[in-house]
C-alpha cells in the first residue's frame, strides 16, 4: 500500500496517515478533533497530535494530560489557551494568532476556547498516545454528596446543576445546550510576536522544581 512498507517479519510500516480518517470527536461540521497516535500510524516516535477546529465560543473543555506535554500552535482564526500553574495557583490565559504557539506542562489543568470563527489549532503532544482526563468526567463520575460534603455546598441544588452532565463533553458547550450560557471572559489582545521571540540571550526562565507525590 502506499506510504507503506513490509519488513522481514511482514509487519507493514506506516509512513503517512490521513487524519480525517481518526475523527477523535466531532461536534458538528465547525467543531470537531481529528487524531494521529501511534495506533494510527506505527512509525511515529515519542509524538502526537490533536487537529482541531472551532468556531467563535466553542471551548476543548477543562483537561489535563498526565502522560504527556502539549505545544498549542495557531494555524487560523484566534484563540486563548488558558493553564493553572499549580505550583502558584494561577490561571494564566494566552491569546495566539497564526504563527503563535502555547506551552502546556504535563498534568497541568487546561483548556482552548475560539475567539474567532473557523479557527484552527494543531497540539502537539510529547507523546505517542497521550492520556486525558476530562473535568466534565470528574463532575459527572464523583458523586454529588461528596461534593456537596467536601466544599459545603447545597445537594440539591449542585445535583440539579450537574444533572444535564451525561457523557463526556469534550468541545462544548454541548450541542444540545439549550439553557443560558453564560459568557466568555474579556481577553486582552493577541500577545506580540516580540513576547514569543524574545531577542537574544533568552531570559531565563525559573522552572519550578516537579513535586513528587
Amino acid at each position: 500500500m502506499p506510504g507503506s512498507y513490509t519488513d522481514v517479519n511482514t509487519v507493514p510500516t506506516q509512513f503517512t496517515f490521513d487524519l480525517n480518517n481518526d475523527v477523535f470527536f466531532k461536534k458538528d461540521d465547525q467543531n470537531y478533533i481529528n487524531r494521529l497516535s501511534i495506533k494510527d500510524m506505527n512509525s511515529l516516535g515519542n509524538s502526537s497530535l490533536l487537529d482541531i477546529f472551532l468556531s467563535t465560543g466553542n471551548v476543548v473543555e477543562p483537561h489535563y494530560h498526565q502522560n504527556a506535554s502539549e505545544l498549542v500552535y495557531a494555524i487560523a482564526g484566534e484563540a486563548v489557551v488558558a493553564i493553572i500553574n499549580p505550583f502558584t495557583n494561577e490561571l494564566m490565559t494566552f491569546h495566539i494568532v497564526p504563527g503563535q504557539v502555547a506551552n502546556v506542562p504535563k498534568g497541568w489543568w487546561h483548556y482552548e476556547y475560539a475567539t474567532t470563527d473557523n479557527t484552527h489549532l494543531l497540539a502537539v503532544f510529547d507523546a505517542p498516545n497521550p492520556e486525558v482526563i476530562f473535568g466534565s468526567d470528574i463532575l459527572r463520575l464523583t458523586p454529588a454528596n461528596v461534593l456537596a460534603h467536601t466544599y459545603c455546598l447545597d445537594e440539591s441544588k449542585l445535583k440539579e446543576a450537574l444533572a444535564p452532565l451525561q457523557k463526556t463533553v469534550i468541545i462544548g458547550p454541548p450541542g444540545d445546550c439549550t439553557g443560558q450560557i453564560p459568557s466568555l471572559p474579556a481577553h486582552a489582545a493577541p500577545y506580540p510576536r516580540s513576547y514569543y521571540a524574545p531577542s537574544y540571550p533568552y531570559p531565563a526562565y525559573p522552572y519550578p522544581s516537579y513535586q513528587t507525590w
